[in-house]
């Protein structure tokens, strides 16, 4: 529970939100959990008085990260042994990642998978992440093993199980019993909270479609669905629809506000207008893209239409440091244009907008109201920083090496580069022990 004595931290920098200009010598006031009071250090230091005093000198404050998608039970692959790589994104599916991984993962393998990487995110900033677990052998109640690990390590998580109906019917059914069984125990001002995921149109039936977007509706909770990650999906659908996924979906009542699409690489214009049209949010995923020879979203062009656009990691490299430069980088490549993706855009894509395009109000900036969520990093850079320049300089040449503190809902989590309450060598001897399960099952 978070202190109900006031707390004044005070850092060298301040990143408040990416539309605000940095401050120095800027703070924040905690109280009961959330951001009370923005002030330069002495106003806050006179002002309140009898509140204890975090001196966080050559740090800069700034919000948490939001990652917006990963897969937790991802870490078990990490490593594991190959005879060759996948040829194109299906056969990475159909060869590789299902057979190999999802089908093996077992509640042994999610308990250590969750515990690692708690203390992985909280190591590199990350205060809210949102799971997405398709392991078909795990079922019934692995969701409800994660909420239940998650809330004892104290971090905000919205959690799902991916549907489909590749094994059969009864699993199908299985995966979206699994997602209402969650959704059934989400509490207003929670940290843990469910929401419904179904995989892709290629693995779903319309019907099994409609199914899950209707419970979704019926319970208030978003709608996720993985979306044209490769190329394959869009052919798939204009073979056997006619028309494309997002053209699919906006015949089947999906497309809006309630839809969460993840991945967004291969994108028609009419789709990247039916997305901004409708209002659907989407999340952004550069580096895991990469990984599999996905290719690369049309990110910016998408904003230009004012699409909600989070970032995440795919459960692949976890550190959003290395998110954001990834995001930062690619997309100059791509369109030979070092002027596209701006290091605000990018830092906001990780934080408030990331927020956002999860549903969760409140979080993502230090502002007053908003929940205390945030991180202190390393200020010592090898040249000057600036308002100017600090958000840049962050996004350029800092990583979760150089976090030092993590406070979520005003309870501090890692303090002075220490994760608290947590025997970091015993939960990577356990992460160890369940990928060797993993790949011993491969052998």
């Amino acid at each position: 529970m978070p202190s109900k004595g006031g707390l004044i931290i005070q850092p060298t920098w301040l990143i408040s939100e990416p539309s605000k200009e940095p401050k120095q010598n800027w703070g924040v006031r905690v109280y009961d959990g959330k951001i009370q009071s923005v002030a330069p250090n002495e106003e806050l230091e006179i002002k309140f008085s009898k509140d204890e005093i975090f001196l966080a000198k050559d740090k800069v404050l700034m919000p948490g990260f939001v990652n917006g998608h990963m897969h937790m039970y991802g870490v078990l692959a990490h490593g594991i042994p190959m005879e060759s790589a996948p040829a194109d994104f299906w056969s990475f599916l159909e060869k590789f990642w299902w057979p190999l991984i999802e089908d093996k993962i077992d509640h042994e393998m999610i308990s250590s998978a969750t515990e690692w990487l708690c203390s992985e995110m909280l190591l590199s900033g990350t205060t809210t992440f949102c799971d997405v677990l398709e392991a078909p052998l795990s079922l019934p109640d692995s969701l409800l093993l994660e909420k239940k690990i998650i809330e004892k390590r104290g971090l905000r998580a919205l959690l799902s199980f991916e549907a489909n109906e590749r094994s059969g019917p009864q699993v199908a059914q299985k995966g979206i019993e699994e997602n209402i069984r969650l959704i059934e125990k989400n509490v207003e001002g929670g940290l843990v909270s469910g929401f419904m995921s179904v995989h892709t149109t290629f693995t779903c039936s319309d019907d099994f479609l409609k199914q899950a977007f209707e419970l979704a509706e019926a319970n208030n909770v978003m709608f996720h669905a993985h979306c044209n990650e490769g190329a394959y999906e869009g052919d798939w659908c204009e073979k056997t629809f006619g028309h494309r996924t997002f053209e699919h979906y906006e015949k089947l009542g999906i497309n809006g506000p309630r839809f969460l699409a993840s991945q967004c690489v291969h994108l028609s214009e009419r789709e990247i207008e039916l997305i901004s049209s409708s209002g659907t949010r989407c999340v952004h995923m550069p580096l895991s893209n990469c990984e599999v020879g996905g290719g690369i979203a049309p990110i910016p062009e998408l904003l230009e239409k004012d699409v909600c656009i989070s970032l995440g990691s795919d459960g692949y490299i976890n550190d959003m440091f290395e998110v954001m430069r990834g995001a930062f980088l690619i997309h100059k490549a791509r369109l030979q244009d070092p002027g596209t993706m701006l290091a605000d855009q990018v830092f906001e894509m990780a934080t408030l907008q990331g927020a956002k395009a999860l549903g969760l109000d409140n979080v993502g900036a230090l502002e007053p109201g908003f929940v205390a969520d945030l991180q202190l990093i390393d200020a010592n850079f090898p040249t000057p920083l600036s308002e100017e320049n600090l958000i840049e300089q962050v996004i350029l040449h800092r990583s979760g090496n150089h976090v030092d503190s993590v406070m979520i809902d005003g309870v501090w989590k890692l303090k002075n580069g220490e994760i608290l309450g947590v025997d970091l060598e015993k939960q990577r001897e356990s992460i160890h022990r369940q990928a060797k399960r993993l790949w011993g099952e491969n052998e």
